[in-house]
Formats: structure tokens, C-alpha cells, sequence
């Protein structure tokens, strides 16, 4: 009997990577009834995190709860207790791009974020796995530490708008009343970018665009990020503005460092290890692995390169929305067969309401 392992990331805005599992898993059956099936769904830190988390850890409590939207509104959130102590929660959830119909990154804010991590510590958790990709905000991080009784002041000592056109206007960061249960707390923060704060290779250039900003608006959020990072530095006596990760999600990564204390990690990677992937897949005959795009920029650093890595004496085939990554590259990563559901390569919105039909289609053509 032949044992399959589907270990994929989330489509995203289509399918989360728990349905892409089910869904390939029930074409590959429908062939073949006697295979052994594994379900890893795994995200690296993204949409889909908390999820992947619940599956590979039975038990875990769903909580649920409201919280701000990135612009501002109520809207049902929820994050995971495993192991009966610790805090998984995706900034995504609250804070995501995918959340409101038109994005603002002028306005977006990772309040939201910080109400989840308030009511997991109200619920006496301490240890908390952080996932911040998949962001809609630049915010630098100060609503998530301003949800939790951090103050950032302008020059009048009044509250700034808590979203990135709050930035430059930021005169003094104060933590007197910040959360005293952050300190008997420790929070690991799972990313998969290197960027720094701010800068050419910063939150605001390197992803601002994609969240709405124009030319204009770049510039002016990266100019309120170096605000924010002169203005802590002097304040914690420290700059961690240019470490790496801490431009991950519009500077949340450095709100979460420098003002709580957090820990960043490599998202794939440190998610593997804690789902115990290397044992799921040593006697498997294939892992099939995959993403909505696959291209050879995001190959590098995203999941199915860090499923791929583990797998050097195991077959792996990668099931994608579309690929544009470089056949060589490919080659090279250990992937020995790429699937596209959407192998025309016709507009997202076209194909994003047959998603599931396209992708238990494309599911049969792997070779087991």
C-alpha cells in the first residue's frame, strides 16, 4: 500500500490549505481506494495557520470572539488553545488582506490583533505562536500594542490615529500601562520575510503596493515607520528597526519585538518542527505539496521549498493554482512534478468560483 502525504499551503482567497488537502485527498481516492492518506495542512505564519495548528493538535479549543477589522469594524475572529496552554492566533484573522472589500493602507490597523492577544491572556494564556503574514496593514504594530495599553502621542500628548498615516505624527511612545502580563509572557512570532522595518527593502516599499498604497503614500508610510523607529529607539535605548522579520507585516514583526518582547522565527521551517513533519513523511512513496502561485521569487522562501527540503529522499509533486517558477529551479528543489489548475492562466476572478472543481480535476493527474 502506497502511503501519500498532502502537506499543502492555503490557495489564497480560495481554499484553505485543510479543504485543498480534503479535496485532492477525495480525487486521489476516487482512483485509487487503497492508498494511505496523510492530511498535513500547514501554512508558514499566513492564512490558514490557526487552522493547520487545530488539525494537528486534537483536542485544541476554537475560541471564539469579536474583534476590529483593519478598518475599523466588528467582526467574528477566532484563535486556538493547544496543548492546553498556548495561544495560536493568526494576525490575518483580524488583520488580513482579505478581510475588507477595498484596502487602505493609509488607514488599516492591527488593533484587532492585539483585542486576540488581550483576551487570550484574560483566559490565562501565557505562551503564544504568532503567525503575521497575509497583513492589510502598515501600521508599524501600534494598534496591536496600543489594544493592549500602549500609548504612542503626538505633539498635543493626544492618541495618534492608530494606522500608518498615524506615524509621523508620533512624538513619544509611552509603555507605563502596557499589559503587565506581557512580561510573564512568551510570544513567538512565526514569519516568512527578512525585510527590515523601514528603508528601499522595508514594509512600506517592498509591500505597501500591495496593500493599496500609491507612489505617494509609500514614501509617506516609509517616512512614519523611520518615525517610529528613531522615536522607540530612543525610548527603549535600543533600535531593532533594521533586524530581519521586523518589517513583516507592515512592521507589526517590530512592534512585537521591541515592545513585547517577542521572538521571531522562520515560518516554515519552526512550523515543521512543531508538527512533527520529518516523522509523517519518512516512509511515505510521495508528499504533494502546493500553493495558489507559484513562482520562482516566492519558491525560495515559501512552503513547498521548505516541505520540499525535508523530503530529499522522497518524491514530492506540487499542486498549484498557477506556476511561473523556473523549470530548473524546480528541478533543483527536489519537485518532481507540477500541477496548475488553472494551466490557461485566465484572470483570478474568472476562475476563483470553480476553484474546487478545478483543483479535484487537477488532483488526478499526479502521478502516485
Amino acid at each position: 500500500m502506497k502511503k501519500i502525504v498532502i502537506a499543502p499551503d492555503s490557495f489564497k482567497g480560495t481554499l484553505s490549505s485543510l479543504e485543498v488537502c480534503n479535496i485532492v485527498k477525495k480525487s486521489l481516492l476516487e482512483e485509487r481506494e487503497e492508498l494511505e492518506i496523510i492530511e498535513v495542512p500547514i501554512a508558514d505564519g499566513g492564512e490558514g495557520m490557526t487552522e493547520s495548528f487545530m488539525c494537528a493538535f486534537p483536542g485544541s479549543e476554537k475560541v471564539e470572539l469579536k474583534a476590529k477589522s483593519p478598518l475599523g469594524r466588528d467582526i467574528d475572529v477566532y484563535y486556538a488553545i493547544v496543548s492546553g496552554d498556548t495561544a495560536v492566533i493568526e494576525m490575518a484573522m483580524a488583520s488580513g488582506v482579505t478581510i475588507e472589500k477595498q484596502n487602505d493602507a493609509m488607514r488599516a490597523s492591527t488593533y484587532g490583533t492585539g483585542q486576540i492577544i488581550k483576551h487570550a491572556l484574560d483566559k490565562g494564556i501565557r505562551k503564544f505562536f504568532l503567525g503575521i503574514g497575509g497583513s492589510a496593514t502598515t501600521d508599524g504594530g501600534i494598534g496591536c500594542v496600543a489594544a493592549l495599553g500602549g500609548k504612542f502621542l503626538d505633539k498635543d500628548g493626544n492618541t495618534v490615529a492608530l494606522c500608518g498615516q498615524g506615524l509621523s505624527d508620533i512624538v513619544t511612545v509611552d509603555l507605563s500601562e502596557l499589559d503587565s502580563r506581557i512580561k510573564e509572557s512568551e510570544i513567538t512570532v512565526l514569519c516568512d520575510v527578512k525585510n527590515p522595518l523601514y528603508g528601499k527593502n522595508g514594509a512600506a516599499y517592498i509591500f505597501g503596493p500591495q496593500k493599496g498604497a500609491d507612489k505617494n503614500q509609500v514614501e509617506l508610510l516609509d517616512a512614519g515607520l523611520k518615525n517610529l523607529a528613531d522615536i522607540s529607539a530612543e525610548y527603549l535605548k535600543k533600535d531593532f528597526s533594521q533586524l530581519e522579520g521586523t518589517g513583516a507585516a507592515g512592521g507589526l514583526g517590530f512592534a512585537l519585538v521591541a515592545f513585547l518582547g517577542g521572538t521571531l522565527k522562520g515560518g516554515i521551517d519552526h512550523i515543521l518542527d512543531m508538527l512533527s513533519f520529518d516523522e509523517k513523511v519518512k516512509d511515505a512513496d510521495l508528499v504533494i505539496t502546493g500553493e495558489g502561485k507559484m513562482d520562482s521569487q516566492s519558491l525560495m522562501g515559501k512552503l513547498p521549498f521548505g516541505v520540499a527540503k525535508r523530503c530529499a529522499h522522497t518524491r514530492v509533486a506540487a499542486i498549484v493554482g498557477l506556476n511561473t517558477a523556473d523549470e530548473k529551479l524546480i528541478d533543483e528543489l527536489g519537485i518532481s512534478q507540477v500541477v496548475e489548475t488553472n494551466p490557461l492562466h485566465l484572470p483570478f476572478e474568472q476562475v476563483k468560483a470553480t476553484a474546487r472543481e478545478d483543483l479535484f480535476v487537477a488532483a488526478k493527474k499526479i502521478i502516485i
